[in-house]
């Protein structure tokens, strides 16, 4: 049997032009205050998935179609490539933002922002 391309589903985030606004709401709405709470991004753990908020706009607008969902794959570089080649467009290149932690976004060929991101600290759900 051949490995997944994708490991499974490993984050959402969603864009919000007031972070602290948003990390507040979103501290009463999941009963949980945010595991990791930075000036760049605030991340909750739910249920052993993430959900992302980031104050940085600019290349995802907030609204019904800012949120991405990221899936995770074993490295990004080639996962970024095959989507390519398989007809997606460049969203967001892949870059390092932080603890080895690598995401990108495409369009897929209808429309939809697709991200991928390699989580070392994530386990490996493939299988």
């Amino acid at each position: 049997m051949s490995t997944p391309h994708f490991l499974g589903l490993r984050t959402v985030i969603y864009p919000v032009k007031d972070l602290a606004k948003a990390k507040s709401w979103y501290s009463t709405v999941l009963g949980a205050a945010p595991y990791f709470d930075e000036p760049f991004y605030v991340g909750f753990n739910v249920g052993g998935f993430e959900l992302g908020l980031d104050p940085d706009t600019s290349a995802q607008p907030p609204g019904a179609e800012g949120g991405v969902a990221y899936w995770g794959v074993e490295n990004a570089d080639r996962a970024w490539a095959r989507l390519l080649e398989q007809g997606a467009t460049a969203v967001s290149e892949v870059r390092d933002v932080g603890g080895g932690i690598r995401v990108a976004t495409v369009k897929d060929p209808f429309g939809n922002v697709l991200g991928i991101i390699e989580n070392p600290h994530f386990p490996n759900t493939a299988g």
